[in-house]
């Protein structure tokens, strides 16, 4: 299996630089072939801009999803962008691995998502029409390819519960599982989250060691996230709105997951 593994952490002493090595040796020994794009280490370049294209469409005025498309199209991407697009496309399996930062990831993973995501690649793709609305939520270009989260931070896993005062984290994943892996095709495995990262031990790590390690070492048998597709019959098209006889009195982010 070739695995992608996307880093983002500044520090690599860190507890996130850790687990990173240990996935990394983890998976290789067990036969897996291991890519690793890390983030600032590369100094990646988090902004989607007029740069990321060799020739636009319009030099007086930048738009940022046609001129995807047509960079896309006509092969004017950015050498680092065709990059990133060329290891997802090896990739059976991609790892996203990253600190909860103010709900949510880094913003140089985010900017990686919004610059390898081009127009064409991972959106806007199939046919529109009153019975499909484009192949993407369960369909698209890295349909057939399975992601995964490592996620820390420094919240008790209470603070993350159903109850706890910021709110349940597979709702403060969801705009990830859901909209960032999801959208374009992925099978979307539940996440690994390690809670509490400044009060580690070495009893605690070690106990963190062997779960991920369960995690990788299960990667193609792990059942994925149940996310409703769009084109399958659940959804009203082109409201793209659940039909009312599917998950009745259900709303917000639960209702899509079947």
């Amino acid at each position: 299996m070739n695995v992608l593994l996307v880093y983002a952490h500044p520090e690599p002493r860190s507890l996130n630089g850790t687990l990173r090595d240990f996935a990394i040796e983890r998976l290789a020994a067990a036969g897996h072939t291991v890519e690793v794009s890390d983030l600032y280490a590369m100094n990646w370049k988090a902004v989607l801009d007029a740069e990321d294209t060799t020739g636009r469409l319009d030099a007086g005025r930048f738009d940022a999803s046609l001129d995807s498309k047509h960079a896309y199209r006509n092969g004017l991407q950015s050498a680092d962008i065709v990059r990133e697009q060329q290891k997802l496309m090896r990739a059976d399996t991609v790892i996203l691995q990253f600190p909860l930062w103010w709900f949510s990831m880094p913003a140089i993973l985010k900017g990686w998502v919004e610059r390898v995501y081009a127009y064409g690649f991972a959106y806007g793709v199939g046919e529109h029409s009153d019975v499909r609305w484009g192949e993407r939520y369960g369909e698209g270009t890295l349909a057939g390819k399975r992601a995964m989260l490592v996620v820390t931070t420094g919240g008790w896993a209470s603070h993350y519960g159903p109850r706890g005062i910021n709110g349940p984290m597979e709702d403060i994943l969801f705009p990830i599982h859901h909209g960032i892996l999801y959208y374009p095709g992925f099978e979307v495995l539940p996440p690994y989250v390690v809670h509490r990262t400044g009060r580690m031990d070495e009893t605690r790590f070690e106990t963190i060691r062997n779960e991920l390690g369960e995690r990788l070492d299960t990667l193609q048998q792990t059942q994925p996230i149940a996310f409703r597709p769009q084109n399958a019959g659940d959804y009203e098209i082109p409201a793209l709105t659940l039909r009312e006889e599917i998950a009745p009195g259900r709303v917000g982010f639960a209702a899509h997951v079947a």
